[in-house]
C-alpha cells in the first residue's frame, strides 16, 4: 500500500517525505537542509540556529491572533537500529516502509516513527490552509537522541511561545507533563595483550526484544550484556579466562539485543558444560517475553591476541556488578520508574574497552545516585569513568491551564479520560524549560511500539485520532 495515501494523507504524505531522508543523530545536515527548504518554499519565516535547530514561523489564522503562541515541538533525528541480518546504510538509504494491518513498519528497521510522525504533523499544519490555529513556531530540535545537543543550544529569546506541545510520546491516550533526565557514563580501559594460552570459544547472544531503555526499562526484557556477563562468570573460577573480543549493544538509548564475545578458556569442554547449564536456566527465565532469545556457545577459531586472566577477571566482575534496569520506583508517583540504568554497549577490541551506560531519573540526586555507583563498580575494576551528556528532568505542573483544555478536549471528543502521566524517557521539555520557566509545555503522540528497535512500528488509527487531537488544540488555543 502506498502510505501516501492512508488517512490523514497530509501526515503521511509527510513522513514518507521525511523518510527518504538519511538522519543519524549528529549528522542531521541533510534532514536540516530539507526542512529549511521546506519552510522557505511555504514562503513562511525559516531560519538555522548556530546549533542546527529550523524554526519555522506562521502567522495565526484569521480570527485566531488574540490567542496564545504555541510552539509545536519535535526533533529531526532517528534512531538507527537494524537486524544483523539486514543490509542496510542508514547514511545513504531513505527508510524502507510497509503497512502490516493496522501497524507501518520498517523492513529490518527502525521506522523513524519516533519523532518523525511528530515532525510529519507539524509540516502539514505549517502547509495547511483550512486549519484554524494561533500564531505558530515550529521547533525542529537535532540530536536528541544522542545528547540533546539541539534542545541544549537553544538560546534564550529565540522563541517567543506561551505555550509548547511537544509531539514525541508514544501513547495515544496519555497526556505528559513530566520525564526523566539522565546522564552517560563512560567506562574505559586499555590492556596489554598476550598470546591466548587455552582454548578458544565463542558466546552468542541474538533474538531479544530490545527497545527504549527508558519506556521500556521495567518490562523485563533481556538485556544481551547482562546476560553475556552472567555467562562469562560461570568460567572465571576454574577456566583461566583470557577475553579476546566483546562486541555487544549499540546505541546508549536502546536496550542491547544481541551480543558476542570471544575467549580462551582451560578446558572448553569443561566451560562449554558450565555455561549451556546456565544458558538452559536463563531461557528458562525469559520464556515468557522473549521467544526468539538464541544463546549459542561453541569451540571456535581464533589468532588474535587476548588479555590478561586478570584483566579478564576484573571486566567480568564489572560486567556482573553494574546496576542494569530499574533502580527506584517513584514514591510519588503510581507505576513511575524513578531511576534506571541500561547497560548499552560493551566493547573490547585490540585491548581497548569501553562500556556505555545511560542512567535516567526524574530525581536529580538520584540520578547522580546511580551514576556513582556504576562508576564505584567500574573504579573498582581499575577502569577509567567518564560523566556526560547531563540533562534535566522536567517537573510535571498539573494545574495549568493548557492540560485542563487538553483533558476536556480528549474527554469530550473520544468519550474517556485521558492519562495525565510523567514518563521515564528524556523529553526535551525540561532543558527547554531551563531558559523558557514561563512556558506551558505538555507532551503527546501517536501510539508507537518497539521504537529504537527494529520492531518499531507505528499504529495507524492511532495517528489518525492525535491528528485530530491536535487540530483541536490548536483551534481552542486560550487567548492571551
Amino acid at each position: 500500500m502506498d502510505i501516501t495515501q492512508i488517512e490523514p494523507q497530509s501526515v503521511w504524505k509527510n513522513f514518507a517525505a521525511l523518510n527518504a531522508v538519511p538522519r543519524p543523530s549528529k549528522k542531521e545536515e541533510r534532514v536540516i537542509e530539507f526542512m529549511k527548504n521546506f519552510g522557505e518554499k511555504l514562503g513562511l519565516e525559516t531560519t538555522v540556529d548556530e546549533v542546527g535547530n529550523v524554526i519555522i514561523k506562521k502567522p495565526a489564522t484569521a480570527g485566531m491572533e488574540d490567542r496564545k503562541t504555541v510552539v509545536l515541538q519535535s526533533h529531526l533525528d532517528m534512531v538507527h537500529q537494524k537486524n544483523s541480518d539486514v543490509n542496510f546504510d542508514f547514511n545513504s538509504q531513505g527508510i524502507e516502509m510497509e503497512v502490516d494491518g493496522d501497524w507501518l513498519k520498517a523492513k529490518g528497521t527502525t521506522l523513524g516513527a519516533d519523532n518523525g510522525l511528530g515532525v510529519a504533523a507539524i509540516m502539514a499544519v505549517l502547509e495547511s490552509r483550512d486549519i484554524p490555529h494561533p500564531a505558530l513556531e515550529a521547533l525542529f530540535t537535532i540530536d536528541e537522541e544522542t545528547g540533546m545537543t539541539g534542545a541544549m543550544g537553544l538560546k534564550p529569546g529565540t522563541l517567543q511561545g506561551e505555550i509548547l506541545l511537544n509531539l514525541d510520546t508514544e501513547e495515544d491516550d496519555e497526556i505528559d507533563i513530566g520525564c526523566a533526565g539522565g546522564i552517560d557514563v563512560t567506562a574505559s580501559q586499555t590492556y596489554n595483550l598476550e598470546e591466548a594460552k587455552g582454548q578458544i570459544v565463542k558466546i552468542e547472544i541474538k533474538g531479544l526484544q530490545g527497545g527504549h531503555s527508558g519506556m521500556d526499562i521495567h518490562k523485563g526484557f533481556g538485556n544481551a550484556n547482562v546476560i553475556l556477563g552472567r555467562l562469562l562468570y560461570t568460567g572465571i573460577a576454574n577456566e583461566n579466562i583470557q577475553l579476546i573480543s566483546v562486541d555487544g549493544g549499540g546505541l546508549r538509548n536502546a536496550i542491547p539485543r544481541e551480543a558476542m564475545a570471544i575467549l580462551s578458556v582451560r578446558n572448553s569442554v569443561e566451560f562449554i558444560e558450565q555455561a549451556t547449564e546456565l544458558k538452559e536456566a536463563i531461557l528458562e527465565e525469559f520464556a515468557s517475553v522473549e521467544k526468539d532469545l538464541q544463546i549459542n556457545i561453541e569451540n571456535f577459531s581464533s589468532n588474535e591476541k587476548a588479555i590478561s586472566q586478570e584483566d579478564s577477571r576484573r571486566i567480568i566482575l564489572a560486567l556482573k556488578s553494574a546496576h542494569n534496569g530499574v533502580y527506584r520506583m517513584s514514591p510519588d508517583v503510581a507505576d513511575l520508574v524513578e531511576t534506571s540504568n541500561n547497560v548499552a554497549r560493551v566493547e573490547l577490541k585490540n585491548g581497548e574497552l569501553k562500556i556505555l551506560n545511560l542512567s535516567r531519573s526524574s530525581v536529580e540526586s538520584s540520578k547522580y545516585a546511580v551514576a556513582e555507583q556504576l562508576k564505584s563498580v567500574f573504579e573498582l575494576a581499575a577502569m577509567e569513568v567518564e560523566f556526560s551528556g547531563s540533562y534535566p528532568g522536567w517537573k510535571p505542573k498539573p494545574g495549568s491551564d493548557i492540560v485542563k483544555l487538553m483533558e476536556n478536549i480528549y474527554e469530550r471528543d473520544f468519550g474517556s479520560k485521558p492519562h495525565v502521566v510523567a514518563c521515564h524517557a528524556g523529553l526535551e521539555c525540561g532543558i527547554i524549560g531551563a531558559n523558557y520557566p514561563k512556558m506551558e509545555m505538555v507532551s503527546f503522540g501517536p501510539t508507537i511500539r518497539g521504537a529504537h528497535s527494529p520492531d518499531e512500528r507505528a499504529n495507524i488509527p492511532s495517528a489518525q485520532k492525535f491528528w485530530s487531537f491536535l487540530k483541536e488544540i490548536l483551534k481552542e488555543t486560550p487567548k492571551k
